[in-house]
């Protein structure tokens, strides 16, 4: 999760990125229950540990897409360390249904502050070839540990600034860059990975769309997506330049489903409104998955900053109904007592049964989050 940049002002979509006024994939009447969902709780081994906790949590709803990130503060860390690798590839491998999200920088240091020419070398280095024994022993490693269906979410928020990932240095050579990692993990045998363009949501240092490195080799097309501007409510985030609309019609044209996989809460703070707009967006649509981050200041779970959005995320995800009100006990008719209008009677028996309600989510304790994806 990038700290928000001041955008650069939005330049118009082409005819060629311009969102069509269908949103594209559409599938009403589905559940966002029925999207497979994640939740990132911890890059490592802690991660995994606290899973069943949060499906506790939810009442025995099963998560099953596991959510972390590699670290990208040197080339060797791109390759897949053990202790980041090794407990999600055996929770993968656990149970057939599961899948395992995995975010991969292009880039080392991802966020180190390289100023634009120093990526913009890099990246022409590895259009060129110079980093392909990295992402080739990432690939040997996922599919030697029974995840060789890994959806590799590579270079995401390339549209923005925060990450040594990103776009804008050199658009051509980012792409050229991208097809070839792409082209190199595809190239280790047993693997059947997808990979997933994930950019931010809304215009940002360069609009997403001239990143975009063509359609085979994408096979999920995802978005960013946190309570906080570019937008103030909800609907702007939908209407926006490379919005939310832009993005389901953008995929929707290719005939690729969407994903979301980081969203939250943020700027706005507890917003309920938010959280069940966002559940109901991935209702409506093709979401190949979507997974919340969990962590303060965007969760659900283990953020007590957000009781309201808890209840509910909560409430939709697992189906809890509201509770009914309860009917206040109706007194026994007594005649009226002399000298005791109706009114007065009627007044006093007014607040008869009024029960007082609280309700307060129960959150294990937890460390905060153990390895930030950014």
């Amino acid at each position: 999760m990038p700290a928000p940049s001041a955008p650069s002002a939005p330049s118009a979509p082409s005819a060629q990125t311009a969102p069509s006024a269908q949103t594209g994939r559409e599938r009403p009447g589905a559940a966002a229950a029925e999207a497979p969902f994640g939740v990132f709780l911890a890059s490592d081994g802690r991660g995994v540990e606290r899973l069943p906790l949060f499906e506790s949590w939810l009442d025995g709803r099963t998560v099953t897409v596991g959510r972390t990130y590699l670290p990208g503060e040197n080339w060797r860390a791109l390759e897949g360390p053990g202790f980041i690798l090794d407990p999600w590839t055996r929770w993968r491998a656990a149970r057939p249904e599961r899948m395992l999200a995995l975010n991969v920088p292009m880039v080392a240091p991802n966020e180190g502050g390289l100023p634009d020419d120093a990526v913009a070398a890099i990246l022409a280095a590895g259009a060129k070839g110079a980093f392909d024994p990295v992402f080739r022993t990432l690939a040997t490693r996922l599919v030697d540990g029974g995840a060789a269906d890994t959806i590799i979410v590579l270079g995401w928020e390339m549209n923005g600034t925060t990450y040594s990932s990103r776009c804008a240095p050199d658009p051509q050579a980012w792409k050229a860059y991208w097809r070839r990692i792409v082209t190199t993990m595809r190239g280790v045998e047993g693997q059947d990975f997808r990979f997933d363009f994930t950019a931010s949501r809304g215009p940002d240092a360069i609009p997403w769309p001239e990143c975009y490195p063509g359609d085979d080799v994408v096979d999920i097309i995802g978005l960013d997506s946190y309570d906080q501007p570019p937008g103030n409510t909800f609907s702007d985030y939908v209407s926006q330049p490379y919005g939310m609309r832009h993005h389901a019609a953008f995929a929707g044209a290719r005939g690729k489903p969407i994903s979301f996989p980081e969203w939250g809460l943020f700027r706005r703070g507890d917003r309920p409104e938010y959280v069940r707009s966002m559940l109901a967006w991935i209702s409506d649509h093709d979401v190949a998955y979507h997974s919340i981050a969990d962590y303060c200041p965007h969760g659900v779970w283990q953020c007590p900053e957000n009781p309201d959005s808890s209840r509910a995320f909560r409430q939709r995800l697992t189906r809890v109904p509201p509770p009914e009100p309860t009917p206040a006990p109706q007194p026994p008719p007594v005649p009226p007592a002399a000298g005791v209008t109706a009114a007065v009677r009627d007044a006093s028996l007014s607040s008869a049964g009024r029960t007082s309600k609280s309700a307060a989510r129960a959150i294990p304790a937890s460390p905060s989050r153990a390895a930030s994806p950014g």
